[in-house]
């Protein structure tokens, strides 16, 4: 019986170091992905354009739908069309292959707020496209989250730009 009641307070200490442990390993993560969300707010808060602002802060969100156009599901291209038009007063084509052909090329290095950036997840034509915003950062519709503010030196998106550059 004396030996029970000394196993109870080493299964307490045991059970603590292990809550001790997870809730550190938890806390990193978190730490980690509000890095990136104050690194996107710090972008958005410096935009030159605050009309810019205020469309990503509006469309900031909504659900990827293939084609759509509005509020209710939109695509990369159809986002980044109504973004230069509402913004800059640029008419572009509505397909992002398309887009890709009336933009001079720039080098990512010298991208302005505004700019355009194209990528190939799938062959070799330009079937995504972003809005370049600064300090590395880009707003686009993506398929798995909707519209959101990315990094554009993630790898991943390293692999598959394939363009980037200014309509005028």
């Amino acid at each position: 019986m004396d030996r029970t009641l000394n196993l109870k307070p080493y299964t307490i200490y045991l059970i603590a170091f292990m809550l001790i442990i997870s809730s550190c390993g938890t806390r990193k993560y978190t730490v980690k992905n509000d890095n990136k969300a104050a690194r996107a707010a710090d972008v958005l808060a410096s935009l030159k354009n605050k009309q810019l602002y205020h469309f990503i802060n509006d469309w900031t969100g909504v659900k990827y739908r293939f084609g759509g156009l509005d509020k209710n599901g939109i695509d990369c291209s159809g986002f980044a069309f109504l973004l230069e038009k509402e913004i800059y007063g640029v008419t572009l084509p509505r397909i992002s292959r398309d887009q890709a052909n009336v933009v001079n090329r720039k080098n990512v290095s010298s991208l302005k707020e505004g700019d355009l950036v194209f990528f190939s997840f799938g062959g070799n034509n330009v079937d995504h496209v972003g809005v370049y915003l600064n300090n590395g950062f880009f707003v686009h519709a993506s398929t798995n989250r909707g519209v959101i503010v990315d990094d554009l030196n993630l790898p991943a998106y390293q692999r598959v730009l394939v363009k980037s550059g200014s309509v005028n």
